[in-house]
């Protein structure tokens, strides 16, 4: 009975494998078909897909180069130098490509010891073995003969570039830099940056090796080539810009001076001629630099200019025509409000002057007479020409980091804010506000956008904006009162042969928390030649000058008096004053 038993199970468990395995064979079958079916549309239907990708997986990009840097006159300021790192691959080694035979060939081409050579491919616990990194285009050119001729397969040029700046610290905060690894970059190097890389790039087929696959389509000149973005022209004048950096850093040492900067722009069409700021860095180096001596704080900071905005204040009084050329203001010489009061620079020698005319105001940077001139305007009247004059937005400059400055709305006005807005301390601005707000005075009425990138007539429409600001009657006027003071004087900043519209200015300079001012100043000068018809307008700022007698007419003055007159010399500008004897010089 009990073996019946056993015999009925063996049977049972028979039929149920048959079973599994019936199902299993019917199970392969079908995948074998999908298969089949699979491969057949692959084959015959969508070949063309992988046939792209693999021609992608053999196909190489070639090597390109950004472009290069010029300054207005084609003085090369940026550029890429090519270079190449040289690796071996000891997985590739055979009994014709040994260490030592490789030792013996590259030795004397890359001028490394043949026994030091050796020590390092013998290494093979490494997957890829640095021989040589930075070597010349030249030295790459032999070793891949080498190569060619004795077939070798270990051996890689990884081909590199890198940024490099031929003139140092020549215009670093306008040029920037640009590191390749990181993709970091600053100034022109990154407002420009699309320029600059808009390179047109073939693609080859390469084999495994390296060997580039020639066939019908393949152009036997483009491997041979590397394609290379636009180059960019700058408005800078190389001649222009040495002259600035060198009259700057000089007063720095002289004055023992913290930061500083020197701006020469066409007032006309808005072109950057020179450009200097102070602390600098050289390019080539910028990973050594620190963010002080990288940061370009003519655009990213704001402080109070102080008596240069005498010019705006008297100006917006003027086009809204609550003074004229002729108009006589009570300066009493000191003024007080609240707890505070405010006088005159020179109210202890002088006392109060009484009725002064604008030429004198602008002589003498009347503190208290600017006050009363700002006065005539309304809270909204002031604040209103001031935003024409582009103070509180940015002035539009190609270049990164521009602040907008601080301009109070004037529901926040008060009489106090609204008396020091007169003579520069009510707002911060940004240098190359100033610079674009004074441009309008220097070209009948029309602001316009500082530049620094030259551009196309067409690039030039988009680009660069021409503001109406003031009417061309009252810059007109203002440049004579601003000449006749200068001429009045006995300012530095005057020339010989060149009427100059100019303002010296000082201010306090406030404490880093915002509360107070410390006992460091601002001394700048900013102004324009000839003013018969400006050319050139300058803009001198020293800030926390430490040595001998510090006012926008001892530091800042003598910067720009040399600024201007070697600048007129290189542009070969025409004298517009007329000597004693009355002739043109």
């Amino acid at each position: 009975m009990r073996r019946d038993i056993e015999d009925k199970a063996k049977i049972s468990r028979g039929k149920y494998c048959n079973k599994v395995s019936n199902w299993l064979d019917i199970l392969y079958c079908v995948a074998l078909i999908f298969l089949l079916i699979h491969l057949f549309m692959i084959q015959i239907f969508d070949f063309k897909k992988y046939r792209e990708r693999g021609k992608m997986q053999r196909s190489s990009h070639d090597f390109a180069v950004r472009g290069d840097i010029y300054d207005r006159h084609g003085i090369k300021l940026a550029t890429d130098r090519i270079y190449y790192n040289i690796y071996a691959r000891p997985v590739d080694y055979s009994k014709t490509e040994t260490p030592r035979k490789i030792a013996q060939l590259f030795s004397p081409v890359l001028g490394i010891p043949e026994a030091t050579l050796y020590a390092k491919l013998s290494n093979t616990k490494i997957p890829v073995i640095a021989l040589k990194k930075d070597v010349d285009r030249d030295t790459a050119k032999k070793l891949s003969k080498i190569i060619a001729e004795n077939h070798f397969r270990s051996i890689s040029l990884d081909k590199k570039n890198t940024r490099e700046y031929p003139q140092g610290i020549f215009a670093s905060h306008v040029l920037g830099f640009y590191n390749f690894d990181a993709g970091v970059s600053n100034g022109v190097e990154l407002t420009a940056k699309d320029k600059l890389e808009h390179a047109v790039r073939a693609t080859y087929d390469k084999t495994r090796d390296g060997k580039i696959i020639y066939n019908f389509s393949t152009d036997p000149v483009v491997p041979t080539t590397n394609p290379k973005g636009q180059d960019v022209t700058l408005t800078i004048d190389a001649a222009i810009q040495h002259v600035c950096e060198k009259e700057l850093f000089k007063i720095i040492e002289e004055k023992g001076a913290l930061r500083g900067a020197v701006i020469v722009m066409d007032p006309k069409n808005g072109e950057i001629l020179g450009y200097a700021v102070y602390p600098t860095y050289d390019p080539n180096k910028f990973q050594k630099a620190s963010n002080t001596q990288i940061k370009n704080w003519t655009l990213t900071d704001v402080y109070p200019p102080g008596s240069t905005f005498k010019t705006i204040t008297v100006t917006s009084a003027m086009e809204l025509g609550k003074i004229n050329e002729n108009s006589m203001i009570d300066d009493p010489g000191r003024m007080k409000f609240g707890p505070y009061t405010i006088e005159n620079y020179d109210y202890k020698q002088r006392g109060a002057p009484g009725k002064i005319n604008l030429v004198y105001l602008f002589e003498h940077s009347s503190n208290i007479g600017s006050v009363n001139v700002g006065f005539l305007m309304t809270h909204r009247e002031f604040y209103d020409m001031l935003k024409k004059f582009g103070f509180g937005e940015k002035s539009g400059i190609d270049l990164p980091g521009e602040s907008s400055g601080l301009l109070a709305s004037p529901k926040f006005w008060d009489k106090g804010l609204h008396m020091t807005m007169s003579y520069g301390y009510g707002t911060s601005v940004s240098i190359m506000q100033m610079v674009s707000a004074v441009s309008a005075l220097a070209n009948d009425g029309v602001r316009v956008t500082p530049h620094i990138i030259k551009y196309s007539p067409e690039e030039e429409i988009e680009k660069v904006k021409r503001i109406p600001t003031v009417s061309p009657q009252t810059a007109r006027t203002i440049t004579k009162l601003l000449a006749m003071s200068v001429n009045n004087g006995k300012s530095c900043i005057k020339l010989d042969k060149y009427n100059v519209a100019a303002k010296t200015g000082t201010s306090r300079k406030p404490l880093e928390n915002g509360s107070g001012y410390s006992g460091a100043m601002y001394t700048s000068t900013i102004g324009y030649l000839p003013a018969s018809d400006p050319k050139v307008l300058i803009y001198v700022v020293v800030d926390s000058a430490s040595k001998g007698a510090i006012w926008g007419n001892t530091v800042a003055g003598p910067v720009f008096h040399e600024v201007a007159e070697q600048t007129a010399r290189i542009l070969d500008l025409k004298p517009d004053k007329i000597p004693a004897t009355g002739k043109k010089q």
